[in-house]
């Protein structure tokens, strides 16, 4: 039976000498939750868990010039039509706007989509995604934006034409399952990558979505899909993981994965969460309106940091990055 460890992350300075880094970050762990299917959890400490705990422990790698000693926020830029919570407002001109506004406010890297991945949304033709983002992206490189950029697309054409116009990363929704031409373009490009986990895609994944073990189930998929990805050329440590938080999961879902974050530094890799807007903080803060929940966005992430989660997708950027800047000063006791 498979045993999975996670590590239970603590943040500051009242730290044992005994204790472990988490993955090169501002984190640390004495014990690990010891997780088996259809077991209940036990708590060991760390000098006891029967494993290797090296992938908890190693240093992640630089990823488009970004280190993961701290904590980074991703501003999110859709150039969409039809975006759950801000579909028509960042096209044309605003676009690049909106992405200096995002660099001024902290933003580490832009997150440039051109399909809506929102419950619902229908499939976007590649042409018609193409032209809305790569012309976006080159437009904010013309404005001496340097910042990382990374193109949110499910679509090989669509990434190479992003890249082609100065995008960096290739960000997929469905773990690149969705277009078998787009890992080996990653690969030949040697573009690092993010995976996301959903279950069915946009127009379907809000229907009566089920697991065994939502956690285990979403962590199973993540590894998977990185072992495929690295076996088609793509460098591991160039990858990031992202467990896809509201995508063909319900609220009980949710709420699982996001208590039990830090499991996926067993992959590895960096960590990206994306709650920003989503539909359970409105559920859980009774905000109908997907742009007033920004402050429920911010604590959701604030708990993510304390789980030693590496990279933020936001939307409202300077709430983000103004509270961890608190964040980091207070609870992690650093103060840049």
């Amino acid at each position: 039976m498979t045993q999975y460890f996670r590590p239970l992350v603590q943040v500051g300075a009242a730290r044992p000498d005994t204790a472990l880094t988490l993955a090169g970050g501002w984190g640390w762990f004495t014990h690990v939750e010891v997780l088996e299917r259809g077991r209940a959890p036990v708590v060991v400490s760390a000098d006891q868990a029967y494993g290797d705990l090296s992938a908890l422990t190693h240093p992640r790698a630089p990823i488009a010039g970004l280190e993961w000693d701290r904590p980074h926020v991703m501003g999110i830029l859709n150039v969409t039509p039809d975006s759950f919570s801000d579909g028509g407002q960042h096209q044309g001109a605003a676009a690049t706007a909106h992405a200096v506004q995002m660099v001024q406010d902290g933003a580490a890297m832009i997150d440039v989509g051109g399909e809506s991945t929102r419950p619902g949304a229908e499939t976007v033709d590649p042409q018609d995604e193409i032209t809305r983002t790569a012309p976006a992206i080159a437009a904010i490189r013309a404005a001496g934006i340097e910042t990382p950029i990374s193109i949110d697309t499910r679509k090989a054409a669509v990434a190479a034409a992003a890249l082609d116009a100065g995008a960096d990363v290739v960000n997929d929704v469905a773990g690149f399952t969705y277009d078998a031409a787009l890992a080996p373009l990653c690969a030949f490009r040697s573009a690092p990558v993010c995976v996301m986990h959903a279950q069915g895609d946009p127009a379907t994944m809000h229907h009566d979505p089920h697991y065994d073990d939502v956690l285990l189930d979403v962590y199973d998929y993540l590894e998977e899909r990185i072992a495929v990805l690295t076996a088609q050329g793509i460098v591991r440590d160039q990858i990031i993981a992202d467990p896809g938080i509201g995508f063909g999961k319900t609220l009980a879902h949710n709420m699982t994965l996001l208590n039990r974050l830090s499991l996926f530094h067993g992959l590895g890799v960096p960590i990206l969460l994306g709650v920003s807007r989503k539909r359970f903080i409105g559920t859980l803060a009774d905000e109908p309106d997907a742009a007033r929940r920004g402050p429920g966005s911010v604590g959701v992430a604030l708990a993510a940091l304390g789980q030693g989660v590496q990279l933020i997708r936001a939307h409202d950027v300077a709430l983000h990055t103004q509270a961890i800047a608190l964040w980091q000063a207070s609870v992690a006791h650093r103060s840049s």
